[in-house]
């Protein structure tokens, strides 16, 4: 982690506070698509559910969510509240179907409820944008709490990889033992992402990834689903 311990020396804590599965924001509920790309048999073992993951790491998180992190930050501090708004629509609108939208929504209306439950003023940001989303409320926390945006990029991907992992150990299924090889693998791909998004200008931020838009799309109409998208 990137933290400056002499500083701020429970910034640490605070961010594994921010990334816990016990985070009351439903992270668990959520399979981005997955649930449907197992009973389609896209998804059936540890290699497929690495691909499938790995897919979405570099068209997707490192070419939207990481770059947006970086921006959230550096709007918040410079109390530019136009980009706010406008990196906020940016990231709803590449949600390409209804579950996405909506659990983009319902996790960035529960950490901001939450956030506001913990002390952390929230009046001063447009509602509407922090409950578009949950990387603007992350990035408040974060420069609340002193922790830096790279050990914040640092936290979503393990967040974003561990909640997708439980769920694929629940489908697939999974052995435990697989689930943390794969864990393993994704982690190990991380340092690539980071640079990636670290490469990512703003005319490129966005995401890419059909077969996840074309999963979500049917498993509203899945007939038995465990998770909400």
């Amino acid at each position: 982690m990137y933290l400056d311990e002499t500083h701020n020396p429970v910034a640490v804590y605070r961010l594994f506070q921010l990334i816990s599965p016990s985070l009351p924001i439903g992270g668990f509920t959520y399979s981005q698509g997955l649930e449907w790309a197992v009973e389609a048999g896209w998804v059936s073992d540890k290699v497929s559910m690495q691909d499938w993951l790995a897919n979405l790491l570099f068209n997707s998180v490192a070419t939207l969510e990481l770059p947006l992190i970086d921006r959230f930050y550096a709007a918040i501090q410079a109390q530019d509240e136009a980009s706010l708004e406008y990196y906020s629509a940016l990231i709803y609108s590449s949600r390409e179907t209804k579950e996405l939208r909506a659990e983009e929504r319902q996790r960035g209306h529960a950490l901001i409820t939450l956030l506001r439950q913990l002390g952390i003023g929230v009046e001063c940001y447009s509602k509407q944008a922090m409950e578009s989303n949950q990387l603007l409320g992350l990035c408040v926390a974060g420069i609340e709490w002193g922790i830096p945006a790279s050990a914040l990029k640092q936290g979503y991907l393990w967040s974003w990889a561990e909640n997708l992992v439980m769920a694929g150990v629940k489908l697939v299924p999974l052995g435990q033992t697989d689930g943390q090889k794969t864990l393993m693998h994704l982690s190990n791909l991380f340092t690539s992402a980071l640079e990636q998004a670290a490469a990512t200008e703003d005319w490129m931020i966005g995401s890419f990834t059909p077969s996840v838009s074309i999963a979500s799309s049917l498993h509203e109409t899945q007939y038995t689903r465990l998770f909400r998208s």
